[in-house]
């Protein structure tokens, strides 16, 4: 079992680039937080980010399991953003049972979509993850367990340990990113198994969206079901990414 003295024990087997077709990756810091805030030991992590390669059950088969929680960048097209329109006000009409041990947070900070996802995705499998005594996402997530969304975010804002540690990896790599405040199309969400239901995290919404049952031998399965709806809704794009976070 690998502790961390950053955040958590997840280191991330992957390159620079980050494609399930081709695309390159604006929110940056999902790449570079696990080990930059992963002090490594000799021992092997627990858990780690891996790409899924395809949706075929041939290429889903491929990634470890259990899988505990999904990542899926992809483009923000005006498709997109009608049918998220659409779905808020539809939702909002209704009503959702969301389990009050979803932990969800809103996206404030501008450009920050990977670390969202990374803290919907750890924050959300605890059971499953061991943190160091002192490590800052730990910390984080204790803080904030009884808030709101908003005051999460609000936390999150005036944050320094992650805030540092985003800015500073985001301004890394081997192509220019982007500045906080620079408008980028592409968007991390996480997706979730959070009392066998599954959910859609996306600090950008105003509620978590509930995808149906599951369960941990089907979550991959449920996940990637998903993630075509998404690809369906916008077939002439490729920019598709989805990382799993599993059990090596």
């Amino acid at each position: 079992m690998l502790h961390s003295k950053g955040i958590i024990c997840i280191q991330s087997q992957r390159s620079h680039s980050l494609t399930l077709h081709s695309s390159r990756l604006p929110c940056y810091d999902v790449v570079r937080l696990p080990s930059r805030l992963c002090m490594r030991t000799n021992k092997p992590p627990t858990w780690q980010f891996g790409d899924v390669y395809g949706l075929d059950p041939e290429l889903l088969g491929m990634v470890p399991r259990p899988v505990c929680a999904v990542l899926l960048l992809f483009p923000v097209t005006d498709k997109y953003e009608a049918f998220k329109q659409e779905e808020e006000e539809k939702l909002k009409g209704q009503q959702q049972e969301v389990s009050p041990d979803v932990y969800f947070i809103k996206q404030t900070i501008g450009n920050a979509c990977g670390t969202i996802g990374l803290i919907h995705a750890v924050a959300n499998n605890q059971a499953h993850l061991e943190f160091e005594s002192d490590s800052p996402l730990k910390k984080f997530i204790e803080q904030t367990s009884k808030m709101t969304a908003a005051e999460r975010a609000a936390f999150l804002e005036k944050d320094e340990s992650i805030r540092v540690t985003h800015e500073s990896s985001a301004q890394e790599g081997q192509t220019e990113a982007p500045s906080l405040d620079e408008k980028v199309n592409l968007h991390f969400i996480a997706f979730v198994n959070v009392g066998g239901q599954l959910y859609e995290l996306d600090g950008r919404k105003p509620f978590p969206i509930v995808h149906g049952k599951t369960s941990e031998d089907r979550f991959l399965e449920d996940a990637a079901e998903v993630c075509k709806v998404f690809m369906a809704r916008d077939p002439q794009e490729l920019r598709f990414t989805i990382i799993a976070l599993s059990k090596d």
